[in-house]
């Protein structure tokens, strides 16, 4: 089996490259990087191994100058004669940035540099799988607090909350018309965040979420609505085993699902009790978000309720001495906040039914694990690009 995988220097590709290097079924990785030379590619791939302390099998694991941006990508690719055995390609590559200044770099990178790795794919005499990471959230904002199942997307009616996931639904559109559905599986992670493992993760992105949420102790969101949370080794070993797996469908959540979600109150109190020496988390309200942005410009009406959390105003003025820094976190986390008070749980059953696999541990059982690499996080440049 030859495996071609792009994103291999992200969050979940990175995972997923290590597990892949360990499989004897596999007699090469092939991964599209974004590089000068081979020299500095297979730098950056060291790097993926050496971090978890994992070998890096420089024989099996080979990199591939490209970039998704680069408009004769595909040409490149058909061009590459090493390249004509490949059976598997998984694109894990993606743009994930939920700030509206990226929207059109959003679009380049997924809809576009999507196209041509299709464009690609579709001429290899070989190649047996397609693997396309999604996302489970494809299902927009008017779907809430409720379960949700494969199938119910993509719909083209989805009022979506930004863009990273409108391209997202359009990605899986793209696949059924470029290749046959017996190539195709898509995987639609829930939120990914954190590790299980008590490793530091590849990348702080989401984790920053939970990591302002931590420093700012007053928190505009609703308390008890789930969340649907995931860590990334969980995802990259289910991507894995579903590559060799006899599957019965071809879209799957990757998901925490009805019984392992957790709720912004129960993570609080994990961080409470690790970070005990700071005020505990007070839960405000969504509506709240606004009123916090007015008083952090010193704009916010005398008698209004926020007042009354006098001493967690005091708490963000000692810890932000320069409110402007504060408005820009608010910002940032404005989407996540969002995503949180829809209450989206995904259904997982298909991934137990296939693999046999045990749910995810629930969030805010494997998140003390993360806990000392949260005050590791930069908060003001997770926010500037979210």
């Amino acid at each position: 089996m030859e495996v071609f995988l792009t994103g291999a220097t992200g969050l979940v590709g990175g995972e997923v490259l290590v597990n892949l290097s360990k499989r004897t079924e596999i007699s090469k990785i092939y991964c599209l990087i974004r590089a000068v030379s081979i020299g500095s590619a297979q730098a950056r791939l060291s790097k993926i191994f050496s971090l978890h302390n994992d070998e890096f099998d420089q024989q099996k694991v080979v990199p591939v100058l490209g970039d998704l941006f680069d408009d004769e990508l595909t040409s490149q690719l058909i061009a590459n004669e090493e390249l004509a055995g490949i059976t598997n390609i998984i694109h894990s590559a993606a743009n994930t940035s939920f700030a509206k200044v990226k929207d059109e770099l959003v679009e380049k990178a997924n809809i576009g540099g999507l196209t041509k790795i299709l464009l690609w794919a579709k001429q290899l005499p070989k190649l047996n799988t397609f693997m396309y990471v999604g996302t489970a959230t494809i299902c927009g904002r008017d779907v809430k607090h409720r379960l949700v199942t494969e199938d119910e997307t993509p719909n083209l009616k989805a009022n979506h909350l930004v863009k990273y996931t409108y391209t997202k639904m359009q990605g899986e559109l793209l696949l059924k018309k470029h290749l046959p559905e017996d190539k195709i599986l898509v995987v639609r992670p829930s939120i990914i965040m954190g590790d299980s493992r008590g490793v530091e993760p590849r990348s702080p992105v989401i984790l920053w979420a939970l990591a302002t949420m931590n420093k700012l102790r007053l928190v505009p969101a609703e308390q008890y609505a789930s969340l649907d949370m995931v860590p990334v080794d969980f995802v990259a070993d289910v991507m894995t085993k579903l590559l060799f797996a006899k599957r019965n469908y071809n879209v799957y959540h990757i998901s925490a699902g009805n019984d392992a979600c957790t709720s912004p109150l129960q993570i609080a109190r994990v961080f409470d009790n690790y970070f005990d020496d700071m005020l505990p988390h007070r839960f405000i309200g969504k509506h709240m978000l606004n009123p916090l942005k007015l008083w952090a410009k010193g704009k916010l009406p005398v008698g209004h309720e926020l007042f009354e959390h006098f001493e967690y105003l005091e708490h963000l003025k000692y810890e932000f001495e320069d409110l402007s820094n504060l408005r820009i976190l608010f910002a940032g986390l404005d989407p996540y906040l969002e995503f949180a008070e829809l209450g989206q749980r995904f259904d997982n059953s298909r991934i137990i039914e296939d693999l046999g696999m045990e749910p995810s541990k629930p969030g805010h059982v494997y998140i003390h694990n993360c806990l000392r690499y949260i005050e590791k996080i930069n908060l003001l440049e997770g926010a500037i690009d979210p």
